[in-house]
């Protein structure tokens, strides 16, 4: 942290060039005026002074603390996008890459022996740098090796070390074939081998986008960002024009009566910068790199600023059932008997068939029978016991042990297998099964030894505090809808408001479609192929880092821990950003209207006595008013930008809600804290002197 601070001020100086600051209208007009002023302390130094050469010179140093302190703001929000840029470039390394030809692709895929495919793969292949690399190459990595550069798994699969990108230390499983298929240069193979092929050139990598969009200099304003900007612009030309009549004015009256022109260059300048909307002009562009910077550490690389604020005004999410709104894997929830047996017998039966079942599915089996009946778990060796694991082609598991034949599976293969031995099946199974499947559960039949005992129920379990969440949501006037292949019914449970039934990639394009077309704002996530159209048509697409390359292509964000969940961060992340850029505007424009009703009737009370009655804070002097006018101007800055950095505190409700809520705290705050905080360093400066 004292590093980055030192940066910043580091970065501060060199950010004074008239080339950075143009691209601030506001603060460049700050600039200006601090040249200005320059030059009017000069001149005085030479006997050519408007007002006392202290005087000038206070205002000078004023000025330019404020051009530094809003170039600190910027430059300290920058400094957390450059701090992670570095740590990501460590990563970045150019190394040796195996490449290979695809007729040795074709002989390797032909090899049932994985080591002898990888000994043809070798001989084939030849050394080159990683940075020579172009698209559409293939390349062999494998165990311990970095994987030279971005691609498409090809064949083989392999456990995958992404810590440098993600953070996350847990090694992950990369394929081919699948939605795991996308490969990230600069990761690290941890065991077997990969052949994958070149899906991005050299300097155009996912480690070089990253990089590029954490660094804010690679940052470009949003829409909303350039309107705020044209709408300073014009608030800072209706104040010049204002100060420049005032100058007028005064130099029209003192001419008349005979005074002096207490209205100076010095102070008009002074004055112009104090009513001018510096305070959001100084912290608008740190605003925006802070809410960058929010998302990145929540390990989401967005693609663009204009996601991250698609994302604050997002009014529907789409949102994946499995991972997100249930637990990945269905949950045993009841033993249902049939025909006279006891749940008990049920739940021994289940449980012995599901102790070599090391599916998430299976154990809740095994729990569910303890918690239950308190049925301990038994050693599945010394006991005459043989285990049938379950395959594809049977849809069952089980056990045979001291003569007995117990077998768990899916209904129709159990009824076959019943039926097969002779036996006949349950109509009660038949009718207990259906009410589980209408009930959206899905039922597993146990037999033993030919007979039917019962089915067991598995359902979607939802997720801790998973209701909670959309009922905040709901609050915000957003609007969930469950994406799922088979259980609508979960939606209801879960509390959401809609769903997508038989989400086939058309089914989900159709759905944000129908709601764009509604003038909606739509999210969602996606990992797969299937999932690129939706994703490519959504205002806030998040790609799971963990699926293919056209998921990643087309979505505006890549979620880097590969969470479905994350999808309600990135929107609250995306309001808060908002929030405060929402909230600072209207402490500005408070600010402005305060300093401009407390400073001018003081500033115009030699010409205009009669202005006496207005001058409520009874500040000492014309000369002490504008100096702590334009003192307060300056650490009002230095003051917010924890604020703009951290973000206001995020709180759930609509749209009206907030927007009172902001008027009463920064529209009411903005007028009152120039008041109390001007005359406080009027009092100050009378006491000193200075003014």
């Amino acid at each position: 942290m004292d590093s980055m601070f030192k940066r910043a001020v580091r970065d501060s100086f060199a950010k004074l060039s008239p080339r950075c600051q143009l691209a601030n209208p506001v603060m460049f007009m700050v600039y200006l005026s601090a040249l200005l002023v320059t030059v009017l302390l000069v001149l005085s130094w030479f006997g050519i002074a408007e007002a006392p050469s202290g005087y000038i010179a206070a205002i000078c140093v004023v000025l330019w603390a404020t051009v530094l302190f809003g170039n600190f703001a910027e430059a300290l929000a920058e400094g957390r996008g450059k701090a992670q840029a570095d740590a990501l470039r460590s990563a970045k390394r150019d190394v040796e890459a195996m490449v290979v030809g695809e007729e040795a692709l074709a002989a390797a895929r032909e090899e049932a022996d994985p080591a002898r495919a990888v000994e043809i793969l070798r001989a084939a292949g030849r050394s080159l740098s990683s940075a020579k690399l172009s698209c559409g190459q293939l390349y062999l990595v494998c165990a311990g090796q970095q994987v030279p550069a971005d691609g498409e798994i090809q064949l083989g699969a392999a456990s995958v070390d992404e810590s440098a990108i993600t953070g996350e230390s847990a090694p992950v499983v990369r394929e081919s074939g699948g939605d795991r298929s996308a490969l990230t240069g600069g990761t690290l193979v941890l065991s077997d081998w990969l052949v994958a092929r070149v899906s991005a050139e050299a300097g155009h990598s996912f480690l070089d986008q990253m990089i590029s969009m954490v660094e804010s200099a690679a940052r470009k304003k949003t829409p909303n960002e350039r309107a705020l900007e044209l709408l300073l612009i014009a608030l800072t030309l209706v104040f010049l024009a204002v100060v420049w009549t005032l100058y007028g004015f005064g130099a029209f009256s003192a001419t008349s009566q005979g005074k002096a022109n207490p209205l100076g260059i010095t102070s008009l300048v002074a004055l112009f910068v104090c009513l001018a909307p510096t305070t959001i002009g100084a912290l608008l562009s740190a605003i925006g790199i802070a809410g960058m910077s929010r998302l990145n550490q929540a390990n989401v690389l967005a693609k663009s600023g204009r996601a991250v604020e698609a994302a604050g005004d997002v009014d529907v999410l789409l949102l994946d059932k499995t991972g997100t709104i249930t637990l990945g894997n269905r949950q045993a929830a009841a033993f249902i008997p049939v025909d006279g047996v006891s749940e008990r017998e049920l739940a021994d039966a289940a449980q012995l068939a599901s102790l070599a079942d090391e599916t998430p599915e299976g154990r809740s089996v095994v729990v569910l029978a303890k918690e239950r009946f308190g049925i301990r778990e038994r050693a599945l060796s010394g006991n005459g016991f043989t285990v049938v694991p379950f395959t594809a082609a049977t849809r069952m598991s089980g056990v045979d042990f001291d003569g007995h034949v117990i077998r768990k599976g899916a209904v129709d293969a159990v009824r076959a297998y019943v039926e097969g031995c002779g036996g006949s099946f349950s109509p009660q199974c038949v009718q207990m099964a259906n009410q589980v499947a209408s009930e959206g559960g899905t039922p597993l039949a146990v037999a033993r030894d030919g007979k039917v005992l019962g089915v067991i129920q598995l359902k979607d379990v939802i997720k801790s505090g998973i209701r909670e969440n959309f009922a905040d949501l709901r609050a915000m006037g957003i609007k969930t809808v469950m994406v799922t292949g088979d259980n609508p019914l979960t939606a209801a449970e879960a509390g959401l408001d809609d769903f997508i039934a038989e989400a086939t990639p058309e089914a989900k394009l159709e759905a944000i479609r129908r709601y764009q077309a509604e003038g909606h704002l739509v999210a969602m996530t996606g990992d797969g192929t299937n999932d690129a159209p939706a994703l490519a048509q959504a205002d806030v697409a998040v790609a799971m880092n963990s699926g293919t390359q056209a998921a990643k292509e087309a979505g505006n964000m890549v979620d880097l821990d590969s969470s479905p969940t994350k999808l309600i961060e990135i929107v609250r992340i995306g309001k808060q950003m908002l929030m405060t850029r929402g909230s600072l505007t209207t402490f500005s424009i408070a600010n402005d209207l305060a300093k401009y009703f407390a400073v001018i009737p003081a500033l115009l009370v030699p010409l205009y006595p009669g202005l006496e009655v207005l001058n409520v804070m009874h500040l000492a002097s014309p000369a002490s008013a504008m100096l702590a006018a334009v003192v307060y101007n300056a650490l009002i800055i230095v003051a917010l930008i924890p604020l703009a950095l951290r973000g206001v505190k995020y709180r759930e409700g609509g749209p009206n809600r907030l927007l009172a809520r902001n008027l009463a705290l920064y529209g009411l705050g903005g007028v009152a804290v120039p008041f109390v905080a001007i005359k406080g360093l009027d009092l100050l400066l009378a006491a000193a002197g200075v003014a």
